[in-house]
């Protein structure tokens, strides 16, 4: 006999049965998914920590896929689609700045209780986050180091740093638009740095936005990119000053010393600039 309760739901066409059909679960494959947390000691706060950094890794997996597709967007010229992608990455590092709130519930006292099981592991060997950087342009062959006890990962990375960075791509087309740039083609795996002729040729798209429309609009999709990355990095910066202090990091840096130096980067130093020019 159908319960009362049951009524409302099945009037509603819910489907109740999954024996021979994929459910959420399923389709989530979230039998793997939520089996993955194995917290190494029985403090209360490491899950938080666990489930902190692995919702962080899948983010960075889907702004990876984003950047990846963006990049090949503006080689082909075709600017409108990488606007929504550029967008869409925007977005998930507010999540991931809203997400440090979650991380700074945890306390020192909580954080010193778990710490040690740590051991040298750390969030700055994220080959994901690595990747996201290299393809942003901040390049450091340095960072693949840690890395090389595993192939697949050192490759990967190798081949970003060898990569034409998103921005690299975006001064390749204003060349390709007929701006004069001085250093078009150079060794992609090295980081961008300040150069006149592409403060120029951004400084005529911003004073002509209705004869550039889709430049213009590249450069506000960049600079709303690299203002997201920086709230993403100075949250990431507060919330460890708050939890550890200056404290050195489990990988080995000075802490919230490299995360500060970090903040100092500029990964579109042009877009920066004209606006003083403008």
């Amino acid at each position: 006999m159908e319960k009362k309760t049951d009524k409302p739901i099945a009037e509603n066409g819910a489907k109740l049965d999954f024996s021979e059909d994929m459910s959420y679960g399923d389709y989530l494959a979230l039998d793997d998914l939520l089996s993955t947390q194995h917290p190494l000691s029985e403090d209360h706060n490491e899950l938080l920590f666990i489930v902190q950094h692995q919702t962080s890794e899948l983010w960075m997996k889907l702004m990876l896929h984003e950047l990846n597709a963006a990049r090949e967007q503006i080689k082909r010229d075709d600017l409108s689609l990488s606007f929504k992608m550029m967008a869409r990455v925007s977005r998930i590092m507010e999540q991931l700045v809203n997400a440090w709130s979650v991380l700074a519930t945890l306390t020192p006292s909580e954080y010193s209780r778990f710490r040690p099981y740590l051991h040298h592991a750390s969030g700055f060997q994220s080959h994901q986050y690595r990747l996201i950087e290299f393809i942003l342009g901040n390049k450091n062959e340095v960072m693949i180091r840690p890395h090389r006890h595993k192939p697949d990962l050192k490759a990967l990375l190798e081949q970003e740093l060898h990569a034409p960075s998103l921005y690299d791509e975006a001064i390749k087309l204003l060349a390709r638009r007929g701006y004069t740039i001085d250093n078009a083609e150079r060794d992609w795996s090295q980081s961008h740095s300040y150069d006149e002729s592409v403060e120029r040729a951004w400084l005529d798209v911003y004073q002509k936005p209705d004869t550039h429309w889709d430049l213009y609009e590249l450069a506000e999709e960049l600079v709303d990119l690299e203002d997201s990355f920086r709230q993403w990095r100075f949250r990431h910066m507060t919330t460890v000053k708050r939890i550890i202090g200056f404290k050195r990091g489990t990988g080995g840096t000075s802490g919230v010393g490299y995360l500060s130096d970090v903040l100092s980067v500029e990964l579109f130093p042009e877009l920066w600039k004209v606006r003083t020019s403008l």
